[in-house]
């Protein structure tokens, strides 16, 4: 079954440059875990959320303005697509993820549109 690991993060939780070198490591580390398992489909990190644009359509108008759709302490840093047996492996591997320590890692089953 493929998940969605959906990483929130709070930029808070990097008070400085070593904090956030330290946090690197433990993504990479982790990242080499689940290439390692067969587990790991994909997964990206995203930029800042000063660099978002979301797009509306309402009444057939398109409107696209910049910045995420909520304002939040947490916002969407990244993901992993994982394959995995089951839910329990998905949490098992979201709990793993180094940002599930001061955020939350979201975990939503990946629809099969084909077939």
């Amino acid at each position: 079954m493929k998940y969605m690991l959906l990483i929130n993060v709070d930029p808070s939780a990097y008070p400085d440059e070593a904090a956030g070198q330290k946090m690197h490591g433990e993504y990479m580390q982790f990242t080499q875990t689940i290439i390692e398992s067969g587990e790991l489909v994909s997964g990206e990190a995203l930029q800042g959320t000063d660099t978002a644009t979301c797009v509306r359509v309402r009444d057939g108008q398109v409107s696209a303005t910049d910045g995420p759709f909520v304002e939040t302490k947490e916002h969407l840093g990244g993901y992993y697509v994982v394959d995995v047996k089951d839910l329990d492996r998905a949490i098992e591997l979201a709990s793993q993820i180094p940002d599930s320590r001061t955020a939350a890692v979201e975990i939503r089953p990946i629809m099969d549109m084909v077939g």
